[in-house]
C-alpha cells in the first residue's frame, strides 16, 4: 500500500507535468510578443483600450508562470509533514492568478474611467488595424490550442487559461470595432470599451476565485467518476452493492478514497480482508484512485424472514418524500436491534425529523425490536 500511495500522491506525472510546463511556456511566449505589440500601438495611437488589453495579456503571462511554478511545486513528494504530498498547490497558484486577473481588472476600470471623465483623442492607422486583427488570430489559436491540452491532462489551470484566451480574442475583437468606429465615423468610443473590457476582466477574476474556493473548500466530485468506482467495487462476486464513497481530493488526479460495501455475514475475517485487498487493488488500476478504507455492511443471508423485512422495510422508508437511497440494514437477534442508513435529499428543511418520523414508522413492523436509523450523507 504504501508503494501505491508515493505513486498516486507522490512525484505525479510526468507526462502531465511536461505537457502543462510546455503549454504554459507557449503562452508566456505568445503573450509577451501580444503585450509588446499591442503596448506600442496604444501608446502610439493614444488608445486606452489597446494598452488595456496589453495589461490584460501581461497578466495572462504572469499567470502562465505562475501555473509552472504551481505545477512544479505540487509535483513533489510526500514528506514528513506532509504525507499526502503537495497537489493541493495547484489549487493555490490558481487562486493567486484569480486576485492577480482580479487586480488587473480595477486597476484597468479606474484608467478607463479617469480616460472618460478626462478624454484624450486616439489616433488609429490602417496598421493599427492590422496588427489587432492580427492579435485576435493569435489569441484565437493560443485559446484553442491551451484549452484542449487542459482538457487533455485535466489542468483546471490551463483550461481557465485557454478560456481566458478565448475570451481575450473577442475583447480585441471590440477593440478593433472601436478603432473602425473612430476612423469611419469620428466618434471615439475606444473609453468605453476600456471600461466594459476592465468589466470583463473582473468577472472573469471572481469567477476564477469562487471556483478554486469550491476546489479548496471540497466540493462534490462529478458523479459519473462516483458511479464508474462504485461499478469497479461492485464487480468483486462477494459485493451486494458498494455505498458512502468519498473522495478526499489532494491535487488534480489524486484522490484518496473510503467506502462501505455491502458483504454477506457469513465471511470470515481472512475472506473480507483479502476482499478489500482486492477492492483497493481493482480501484487503483481501473482509476488511479488509493482507497484507503474499506468499511463493511454484514447483510443478513441465511434468515429468509428477514430477507423479506428487509424489501418492506427499503419500500415503507422510500414511500416518504425526500428519501433518495437506503442501505446498511442489519438485523442483529441477539441484542434484538435493527440497523440502516438513509439518504435524504438537502431540499428537505428538516432532515432530523424525517428521519424520526421514518423510525417511528419502521417501528411499528416489528416492535420488539430497538430500531437505530441513521441519517447517512449525499455524497
Amino acid at each position: 500500500m504504501g508503494c501505491i500511495i508515493e505513486e498516486v500522491l507522490g512525484m505525479g506525472n510526468n507526462m502531465r507535468e511536461e505537457v502543462i510546463i510546455k503549454t504554459s511556456i507557449i503562452g508566456i511566449i505568445a503573450n509577451v510578443f501580444l503585450v509588446i505589440f499591442k503596448a506600442l500601438i496604444g501608446f502610439l495611437s493614444n488608445s486606452i483600450a489597446i494598452i488595456l488589453d496589453a495589461v490584460n495579456n501581461l497578466s495572462d503571462a504572469l499567470s502562465s508562470i505562475i501555473t509552472i511554478i504551481g505545477t512544479k511545486l505540487a509535483s513533489k513528494a510526500p514528506d514528513k509533514k506532509h504525507p499526502l504530498g503537495h497537489g493541493r498547490i495547484e489549487y493555490l497558484s490558481a487562486m493567486i492568478i484569480a486576485a492577480l486577473v482580479l487586480y488587473a481588472g480595477i486597476t484597468s476600470a479606474i484608467e478607463s474611467i479617469n480616460k472618460i471623465i478626462n478624454p484624450e483623442k486616439a489616433e488609429y492607422t490602417a496598421v493599427t488595424i492590422i496588427i489587432i486583427s492580427a492579435a485576435v488570430v493569435v489569441k484565437l489559436i493560443l485559446g484553442i490550442y491551451v484549452k484542449k491540452q487542459g482538457k487533455k491532462v485535466n489542468s483546471g489551470a490551463l483550461v481557465a487559461s485557454g478560456t481566458d484566451a478565448l475570451f481575450d480574442a473577442v475583447i480585441s475583437i471590440s477593440v478593433l470595432a472601436s478603432a473602425i468606429v473612430f476612423i469611419t465615423t469620428g466618434i471615439s468610443l475606444e473609453a468605453y470599451v476600456g471600461v466594459i473590457i476592465s468589466l470583463v476582466i473582473i468577472k472573469s477574476g471572481i469567477d476564477m476565485m469562487k471556483d478554486t474556493l469550491s476546489e479548496i473548500l471540497g466540493k462534490r466530485v462529478d458523479r459519473q467518476i462516483m458511479q464508474d468506482i462504485k461499478a469497479t467495487i461492485c464487480e468483486e462476486e462477494e459485493v451486494f452493492g458498494a455505498y458512502d464513497l468519498i473522495l478526499h481530493d489532494y491535487g488534480p488526479d489524486k484522490y484518496v478514497a473510503s467506502v462501505h460495501v455491502e458483504i454477506s455475514d457469513t465471511l470470515t475475517a481472512r475472506q473480507i480482508d483479502v476482499l478489500a485487498r482486492s477492492i483497493a487493488n481493482r480501484v487503483y488500476q481501473k482509476h488511479n484512485v488509493l482507497m484507503a478504507g474499506v468499511g463493511i455492511y454484514a447483510v443478513n443471508t441465511t434468515d429468509e424472514e428477514i430477507i423479506e423485512l428487509r424489501k418492506k422495510v427499503s419500500a415503507v422508508a422510500m414511500s416518504f418524500d425526500g428519501v433518495l437511497q437506503t442501505h446498511g440494514f442489519y438485523v442483529d437477534d441477539e441484542k434484538k436491534a435493527i440497523f440502516m442508513d438513509v439518504i435524504i435529499d438537502y431540499e428537505i428543511a428538516d432532515r432530523k425529523g424525517l428521519v424520526e418520523k421514518i423510525n417511528q414508522r419502521l417501528s411499528e413492523l416489528k416492535p420488539e425490536y430497538e430500531w437505530n436509523v441513521t441519517l447517512d450523507i449525499d455524497f
